[in-house]
């Protein structure tokens, strides 16, 4: 099993203190010192209520398809450590919550279909990738702080027990392809509809042993990942990896792969297997004190 050293939500550490170092020298940073403890603009809002997930190390399949010689294989399982805590939105992003976004026109209206009796208390549904990322700049704005989609790991990493392992448990040296499909079949049969489709109330599936409430119920949670496919050798090395940011991973009780565009998985877009049976999401916050450096070299293009 590798081993990999992971800071939630980023991919990179060694480079941030001479990137940021290089951007106030040339000036890059001087347009948005409004960013650095400046009050939020317009109304200010309350922050959600959050976890803190405390640094450890966990085993960590990669998310993907994965093929080796032409078959498909079970992803890599890494062991991750994680030496920075998240900081965790304990419940996923309510529907009377995106309302608000929406009513500050900031965000789209969800699509039309479910309406909860208690908007304040259930999950908010029928809004895609990029409606999260709207709501995660609208909620930035509105607290002064930074938050973010979580990625596939983020999400591994606080859902712990309640994380799904899509393993075939093919042996990957099998060239009997009627044994991954035999595979694919019993996993796919197994992840049958909720038999409540419509969200439930927050709380309704509890928490798992960090606090986290409700992960891995009816509804599924966007993640900043794209998804990709990777191609082995016959000695499990590497060959391409090929990342299609267009289409996202959702978890819950299962990975899903959809379209950033999608709202409704049950009507389509969702890329491989049973769709989920709502899609909502949650959100981290970055409490690095350099995180607004990090959001303006951003917007002004500069690869972190």
């Amino acid at each position: 099993m590798a081993t990999v050293t992971s800071r939630p939500g980023h991919s990179w550490t060694s480079l941030a203190f001479p990137v940021l170092l290089l951007a106030a020298l040339t000036g890059v940073l001087a347009v948005k010192t409004d960013l650095i403890g400046a009050a939020p603009a317009g109304h200010v809002l309350d922050e959600p209520q959050t976890i803190e997930i405390a640094p450890r190390s966990f085993a960590y399949r990669d998310s993907g398809e994965f093929y080796r010689n032409g078959f498909a294989v079970d992803g890599t399982v890494k062991a991750v450590t994680v030496r920075r805590p998240l900081t965790i939105m304990k419940y996923q992003v309510t529907a009377s919550d995106y309302a608000r976004c929406v009513a500050d026109g900031a965000c789209a209206p969800a699509e039309p279909g479910f309406v909860p009796a208690d908007p304040s208390n259930t999950p908010a549904t029928g809004v895609s990738y990029d409606d999260a990322i709207a709501y995660a700049g609208w909620l930035s704005e509105r607290t002064g702080e930074i938050w973010t989609l979580p990625n596939d790991r983020d999400l591994a990493f606080a859902a712990g027990s309640r994380f799904p392992d899509d393993a075939l448990g093919v042996d990957i040296n099998s060239t009997n392809p009627a044994d991954r499909w035999l595979a694919d079949y019993r996993r796919e049969a197994g992840r049958k509809a909720s038999r409540d489709p419509v969200p439930q109330p927050l709380g309704r599936f509890g928490e798992n042993e960090y606090g986290l409430a409700d992960f891995a119920g009816n509804v599924w949670e966007w993640t900043a990942t794209c998804n990709r496919r990777v191609n082995l050798d016959k000695a499990a090395r590497v060959v391409n990896d090929v990342s299609s940011c267009g289409i996202y991973v959702a978890s819950g009780k299962h990975r899903a792969a959809m379209s950033s565009f999608v709202r409704n998985p049950k009507g389509g877009g969702c890329a491989v297997g049973v769709p989920p049976d709502n899609v909502g999401f949650r959100l981290v916050k970055d409490t690095r004190w350099y995180a607004p450096l990090l959001v303006a070299l951003r917007e002004r293009g500069v690869p972190l």
